[in-house]
């Protein structure tokens, strides 16, 4: 994590607060939770309405998985703002017209600069896709939700 700062329960709870208000939230019907090492992990409940013509989940929703997590995971570790710098995404097999977890690690915490790497898996253990993403520390608080 960033510097001296160790995420409570009450920082996480804001931001899953933060999340739950957001219209994404509502509009994926996606779940977030944290998990013991502040991880974020989000499900996306299979739903026809996000698939291709080929009938599967399309890129884009995966993609809004793996975004979430990373930023998600990144802003756990910091008091304030965070914005998104880049991310990438990589799909690497279809997703079977399941429930998909995505899950974000912190792979480098600075006090300027956070990176993190990110993994969505469908219900049957399947690596979906995998992504990365860069995020910018900003001096800006959390909004309070």
């Amino acid at each position: 994590m960033s510097s001296d700062f160790q995420p409570d329960g009450a920082h996480l709870e804001r931001l899953v607060r933060l999340f739950y208000s957001s219209t994404i939230s509502k509009s994926f019907g996606l779940e977030l939770q944290y998990d013991e090492q502040a991880r974020a992990v989000f499900t996306l409940p299979y739903d026809g309405r996000f698939d291709h013509f080929l009938e599967d989940v399309h890129g884009g929703a995966i993609a809004t998985l793996l975004d979430n997590a990373g930023w998600f995971t990144a802003a756990a570790g910091y008091p304030t703002w965070i914005v998104s710098v880049e991310f990438s995404v990589r799909l690497h097999e279809p997703a079977g017209r399941q429930d998909l977890r995505a899950t974000g690690r912190i792979v480098r915490s600075g006090k300027r600069i956070t990176s993190t790497e990110m993994e969505v898996r469908n219900e049957s253990g399947l690596l979906v896709a995998t992504g990365s993403g860069t995020f910018a520390v900003t001096s800006s608080p959390h909004p309070d939700i």
